[in-house]
């Protein structure tokens, strides 16, 4: 069979909306992926605050781009209890918000499956925030395992594609954190959502959130990439996915 490569721009935390030269340094980031990437990741905190007019500078930047675009909100994104006007926002520039849900990409004429999710905090081995106490702690936890149950969900839909990813924006492990004060790692995700990756095992997966993380991590053997711009240092990662091109089952 034909080998079939894709090139993948992800970054996550890109933050626009509070410096005076964010729409000029928006379209600059977005229209130096021409030629360099087959579809575009953002692995959450597309704002600062979450506001739609913040949202607007990235869907300003990505209307016309040949390229899909897929992305996951991030803690940023929901500050402002505007997510829903936020997302209409992005979804009018042609970009795929990802919610507890999935979408398959035709990229070369082949399916790329791509399970997005927030994710939430919840803690590691020995940290763990537990269904245990106040309605306000146990709401937490709740919503965390909402989350995961949302990814294994996504990634089962997703199970047939050639090429299988999973967005986040919370860690789903503590590899890519190292560098963060370990007294926040509770904060920036949970090894909660690892079960589902082991289950499914995608061929990447991708988050943002943790600032002075570190880029590479795996979960069992599957690759886990920290996106973060801060961590990256500059605009975007490029990853390229290789295999055989196969026609895809009909099978749902």
């Amino acid at each position: 069979m034909d080998q079939c490569r894709i090139r993948i721009a992800a970054a996550g935390d890109i933050h626009f909306g509070e410096r005076p030269n964010d729409r000029e340094r928006a379209a600059e980031a977005f229209g130096g992926l021409a030629g360099r990437a087959d579809v575009v990741l953002l692995a959450g905190d597309l704002t600062t605050h979450g506001e739609p007019e913040q949202g607007a500078i990235v869907a300003g930047a990505v209307r016309d781009l040949d390229i899909p675009v897929v992305t996951v909100l991030g803690n940023h994104d929901w500050h402002s209890n505007q997510a829903g006007e936020l997302t209409a926002v992005l979804q009018e520039a042609g970009i795929t918000v990802l919610d507890r849900s999935h979408t398959i990409l035709d990229v070369c004429d082949v399916e790329v499956g791509i399970a997005g999710a927030k994710g939430f905090v919840g803690g590691f081995a020995g940290s763990h925030l537990p269904d245990f106490g106040e309605p306000s702690l146990r709401a937490v936890y709740a919503e965390g395992m909402d989350e995961v149950r949302g990814l294994d969900e996504s990634l089962r839909a997703i199970a047939l594609c050639p090429f299988r990813i999973a967005l986040l924006h919370y860690a789903p492990t503590s590899d890519t954190l190292v560098g963060e004060r370990r007294d926040i790692w509770t904060f920036l995700g949970t090894d909660r959502l690892a079960p589902p990756i082991l289950e499914h095992a995608p061929n990447l997966v991708l988050h943002g959130h943790a600032h002075a993380g570190t880029f590479e991590g795996r979960v069992g053997e599957v690759p886990v990439y920290n996106v973060s711009v801060p961590v990256l240092g500059e605009d975007w990662w490029v990853f390229e996915l290789a295999g055989e091109a196969r026609a895809p089952s009909e099978v749902r």
